[in-house]
């Protein structure tokens, strides 16, 4: 490592210890909450098993999906494999939910890229659009809730469900704090009671001690390649909240009038809980590392969001470097900082379910994920790279200092 590198690590450790700590404080709470889940529903061997075909009397699917509920303060939950990905369990739940000539809110803008053709921004003949669903949105208003328009909005027409994203996907606001979520539902719920309030969560379990549940969202959707798979979950995800509402996804997810009731487990559940017991501690590590890079970054004279000592929503670090080539050269070295495929040059590409080229570094044990160091931008001015990840704070510091070597 350069000597001016380890020198300016070194400073900005010793300047960083304070929200280190908070980090820290956070950690242990999430860890009291995932191990007396635990405790309360004695998670033994048994537990690990595995069921193929219907996966009918699955113990440790059904236990697993109770612990899950626990955590997040949630009627009830399904966690599974089947889910390709967050973008996946987003699209069940909407689908389950949602039936012709209903109304479906996001209020912070567009949702991510990928729901574009879920929800028929982008035509698709399979989208909710062409199943006769109405979509409208409205915007942010100086990185907070237009409080104002969602009111007037939902006195002239009935709202079936409201969507937020918490975390920003590849726009340049700031994720959305629990705080303002928690007052935006206050509002919501006061003019309309029954409309669905459906929580994007990625990027955004055990940044906090509180899960949105717990401040009145009726249903919340994640990734377990993202924090709660904790880095040890090869694929799947969850759905949250409300027992009839999760009933609805299962139904959706599976057969009509089966459910929850079947899904085989292949092996996966020791996975699942492995990695929810590790979760707590990895977000802590992301959390550090996208703190050490926000601070680093700003020093060199970079735009950052969050600051280093924001308050933290997500593990989501976005770097502005308004420089095309800049941008590509601190993917390449996060990837260069990566235990698989570190030989390996990401170069932007035409990803499915993007407009823009994508430049994706992410050199992980699992195939996309972000909950391992990785670093993705699509490739559009003002040419922000977006960074998270970390599986212990050593690996994702080295992974950084080698992102910035390789802009120095």
């Amino acid at each position: 490592m350069d000597n001016n590198v380890k020198e300016m690590i070194s400073q900005a450790e010793e300047v960083l210890k304070n929200e280190y700590k908070k980090v820290d404080n956070i950690c242990m709470i999430n860890s009291i909450k995932v191990l007396e889940a635990f405790q309360e529903y004695k998670i033994s061997e048994v537990h690990f098993g595995s069921t193929t075909g219907y996966g009918y009397g699955d113990i440790g699917r059904d236990t697993i999906e109770k612990v899950f509920a626990k955590v997040f303060g949630a009627e009830d939950c399904i966690v599974r494999s089947q889910f390709i990905s967050g973008t996946h369990a987003l699209t069940v739940a909407l689908f389950a939910f949602l039936r012709p000539g209903d109304i479906m809110l996001s209020i912070n803008g567009k949702p991510y890229d990928t729901l574009d053709e879920v929800i028929g921004i982008k035509e698709n003949s399979s989208s909710l659009k062409s199943f006769g669903i109405k979509y409208e949105q409205i915007d942010l208003l100086n990185d907070d809730f237009n409080y104002e328009q969602i009111e007037k909005v939902l006195k002239s027409k009935k709202i079936k469900l409201i969507e937020i994203q918490r975390s920003k996907g590849y726009d340049l606001r700031k994720s959305i704090s629990l705080e303002k979520v928690e007052k935006v539902i206050k509002i919501i719920k006061n003019i309309d009671k029954d409309v669905i309030i459906m929580i994007d969560n990625c990027y955004c379990e055990f940044v906090n001690t509180i899960e949105p549940l717990q401040i009145g969202a009726d249903i919340i959707v994640g990734s377990l390649i993202k924090n709660l798979g904790g880095g040890i979950a090869p694929n799947g995800a969850y759905i949250a909240g409300k027992k009839e509402l999760v009933d609805l996804a299962g139904q959706r997810l599976t057969v009509p009038g089966e459910g929850k009731q079947v899904g085989p487990t292949l092996g996966i559940n020791k996975s699942f809980l492995q990695g929810l017991f590790m979760a707590p501690s990895v977000v802590a590590s992301s959390l550090k590392t996208a703190i050490l890079t926000s601070y680093l970054l700003q020093k060199m004279g970079y735009d950052v969001e969050p600051k280093y000592d924001d308050k933290r929503s997500d593990i989501v670090q976005t770097i502005i470097f308004r420089d095309k080539n800049k941008l590509i050269k601190f993917c390449q070295g996060i990837q260069m900082g990566s235990p698989i495929d570190s030989n390996s040059i990401p170069e932007p590409w035409d990803m499915p379910g993007y407009s823009d080229k994508i430049i994706m570094a992410s050199g992980s044990f699992t195939q996309g994920s972000s909950i391992e160091l990785s670093c993705d931008a699509p490739i559009r001015e003002p040419y922000v790279a977006f960074m998270q990840g970390g599986l212990t704070y050593e690996y994702g510091k080295i992974g950084v200092i080698k992102a910035i070597q390789n802009i120095m």
